[in-house]
């Protein structure tokens, strides 16, 4: 009798928390949208950040900061479309950064064509050089296919900081003409719109790696990165889906040295130099290569530290402190450095993985309980 009591008690716990559960996840969906929103309105906010910006959320400085750091969280998920979509290491993928920042500007200077054009034939020559470039790497797979894009990438560097006829402006690099600009994209009191072309080109990226990844193509590429042979004895042929991703991630990052053009006000050799790709490897690593938001976070993380993490190793805090800790604190590379070590051995798969992570040991503690 007390049997027959007892068991329908235990069943009528374990289903009702499962809607608990579901209750309390189910407005965490839509954070996207919520960050998002967040994001749109920060110019028109004076919030104070402390720690994080130097100055106001909506104050030009702050503005420019967040930007970059969009703009590379964006470049980040585009180039993770190589990595950790297709298997694909690209040792490369500054050239078509750099190519849509100095075509845009080289139109601009040298044929005085109108923002817009010259917008559109900068994007068109990157589509342009990525196809070219990765017709020819793709011959090869593996370390070959690493080395070729690495040679590229250097040919490219050596290009431009030579300065053939004088139009890329070697090491100084090229300042865009203010003039040819729109009004509404030039000086400090628009750096807001600056900063909402950066949001819709991470917006943009997003839903087209998005769209890319859940698309048959996509599907064929996460073939590809598990098992190239295998997808071969299908019947498809792998050369076009990667030519494929290779052009789509190139015309992403022809864009978004577009944007960087207009960030900056010029085109430096820096964006094409072989330390640039490793930049973006660092930030989808960190991130989570493979992972939806991952390369993003990654991105915008690197570039914030990057930037913060030199006020860190200027501080006072660091100059009181003994040489043998002075000395290695006031480099910022040493300090990225660090970070990026502590969390490739302390979160394996990048820091995407951590709310699995946490949800797993709440489980856990959960289950240890019951």
């Amino acid at each position: 009798m007390s049997t027959a009591t007892d068991t329908p008690d235990r069943t009528d716990k374990r289903p009702a928390k499962a809607p608990a559960r579901a209750g309390r996840t189910r407005p965490l969906r839509w954070w996207p949208a919520v960050v998002l929103l967040v994001l749109v309105v920060a110019p028109f906010s004076a919030v104070p950040v402390p720690g994080v910006l130097d100055g106001p959320l909506g104050s030009a400085g702050s503005l420019q900061l967040l930007a970059t750091c969009l703009l590379f969280g964006a470049l980040a998920t585009g180039y993770d479309l190589l990595l950790g979509r297709t298997g694909l290491l690209s040792f490369g993928h500054a050239l078509y950064f750099a190519a849509g920042s100095y075509a845009t500007n080289l139109f601009l200077l040298e044929a005085g064509l109108p923002f817009a054009l010259a917008t559109v034939l900068g994007l068109l020559f990157g589509i342009a050089l990525a196809l070219a470039l990765g017709s020819v790497s793709l011959r090869v797979t593996g370390i070959g296919f690493s080395m070729v894009t690495l040679a590229f990438a250097q040919a490219g560097s050596i290009l431009v900081s030579r300065n053939p006829g004088g139009i890329t402006g070697g090491e100084e690099g090229r300042a865009a003409p203010s003039d040819l600009l729109p009004s509404s994209l030039v000086g400090i009191d628009n750096t807001a719109n600056l900063y909402w072309i950066a949001l819709a080109y991470l917006v943009l990226t997003l839903g087209v790696v998005h769209w890319a990844v859940r698309s048959p193509t996509g599907r064929v590429w996460e073939g590809i990165k598990e098992n190239e042979r295998r997808v071969e004895v299908l019947g498809l042929k792998p050369y076009g889906f990667k030519l494929t991703a290779f052009v789509v991630a190139g015309g992403l990052a022809a864009l978004g040295g577009i944007v960087h053009l207009l960030l900056t006000g010029g085109s430096t050799p820096q964006t094409t130099t072989s330390d640039f790709t490793l930049s973006l490897l660092v930030m989808v690593v960190l991130g989570g290569s493979g992972t939806r938001w991952g390369p993003m976070v990654g991105g915008i993380l690197y570039t914030w530290a990057d930037h913060r993490l030199g006020d860190l190793a200027g501080s006072g805090a660091v100059a009181d402190l003994p040489a043998v800790l002075r000395v290695p604190l006031s480099q910022p590379l040493f300090l990225l450095g660090v970070l990026f070590v502590a969390v490739v051995h302390l979160l394996p798969g990048g820091l995407a993985r951590l709310p699995s992570r946490l949800r797993a040991a709440s489980n856990r503690k959960e289950t240890g309980e019951q």
